[in-house]
């Protein structure tokens, strides 16, 4: 499945039904008179984050959607029908802002199971019957009904991941997530073998979090340069962040500086997040080497300094030990091993 992260969509609710205008005429039957009913409300458009979902991509082909009008009303006093409630399934994370100025949120979705109403459909319009009065017998007044409200909206995935991987290209991203996860990352000795956020949920010591992998950042990202900054907005709820540095780089403390730079640039409150510095590809250099750069690092600004390598393992058991301690127990789940999710044999639609 491609991954889209944002996507532009029109939405309509539906508009109240026109009242009618009705005079009962029955043979045999005195005291006709108005008995036009009224019309029905239009349906709600309603955004629901449900869970399983990780891209907007089905909103590339998917991006008008109208709420059914509400019915006319009838003679004999019958009321028109309220339209169906229109429900846009969205993934958790997404928030849904103004296409007016690009910036003002509407709704974050961050629960599985959250609805919201954006648009509300119009009041159905009253019939000639809801006219009469003792003085007003033969009213031929209603109402049209409440038009429709319409808007253009952005679709905006922020991806929920309790950690957050961030570091240059080449760090090793691809290769540390592959090895505590079940995902299939793309692996190559070139730059960018990323080019999309990756989830994966990682298992230790009886306990589980979800951890966010992003394309590699350069010095200039939040100029644009290589695939620029777009995808640290997938980060920004995460609790910690892990900066994972190459150690075969011309200069690792430089790598970090790079990192942290753009993280500042870039706003959001992500200059602020925890973060754990973790030097890896330390199987391509001894133990003595890896420790001189440990100590440069501290000096440089890191608190503490994780020695690891994603392709032995080695280190990994320390670091998730940290990075546990800043995940609260209501963020780490712990399941019975052979438990397994149902799956869902009906093939998922955004309506």
């Amino acid at each position: 499945m491609h991954f889209l992260d944002q996507a532009k969509i029109y939405i309509r609710s539906g508009a109240g039904g026109p009242g009618a205008v009705s005079f009962r005429r029955e043979k045999y039957v005195e005291y006709g008179g108005p008995d036009g009913g009224n019309g029905g409300k239009g349906a709600d458009i309603i955004f629901e984050a449900v869970a399983g979902l990780n891209t907007l991509i089905d909103f590339r082909y998917t991006q008008h959607f109208k709420a059914p009008r509400g019915g006319h009303g009838m003679g004999k006093n019958r009321n028109g029908a309220a339209g169906k409630d229109l429900v846009i399934r969205v993934p958790v994370g997404t928030q849904i802002i103004s296409d007016e100025d690009g910036e003002t949120v509407l709704a974050d979705l961050t629960e599985a199971g959250q609805r919201i109403t954006l648009l509300e459909g119009g009041m159905g319009g009253r019939g000639n019957a809801s006219y009469k009065t003792s003085t007003n017998r033969a009213p031929r007044q209603h109402q049209p009904g409440i038009p429709a409200e319409e808007m253009w909206v952005w679709l905006r995935l922020k991806l929920l991941a309790d950690v957050g991987l961030v570091g240059m290209p080449n760090a090793g991203k691809s290769t540390f997530i592959n090895k505590l996860s079940n995902t299939k990352a793309k692996v190559g000795d070139y730059a960018f073998t990323t080019l999309r956020p990756q989830l994966g949920v990682v298992h230790h010591k009886g306990r589980e979090f979800v951890l966010a992998d992003i394309p590699g950042l350069i010095a200039g990202a939040a100029d644009g340069a290589g695939i620029g900054d777009r995808f640290l907005g997938h980060i920004e709820r995460c609790r910690v962040l892990v900066h994972l540095i190459d150690i075969s780089s011309t200069d690792p403390v430089e790598a970090m500086q790079v990192v942290e730079e753009e993280l500042e640039a870039y706003g959001h409150e992500l200059e602020g997040k925890p973060r754990l510095v973790a030097l890896n590809k330390i199987d391509l250099v001894d133990d003595e080497l890896a420790g001189e750069y440990a100590k440069e690092l501290l000096k440089a600004g890191a608190e503490e300094v994780f020695p690891i390598s994603g392709a032995t393992g080695k280190g990994l058991s320390k670091l998730l030990d940290a990075v546990i301690e800043y995940l609260p127990a209501a963020t780490v789940t712990e399941r019975p091993e052979g438990e397994q999710e149902e799956l869902n044999e009906k093939p998922w639609s955004p309506l």
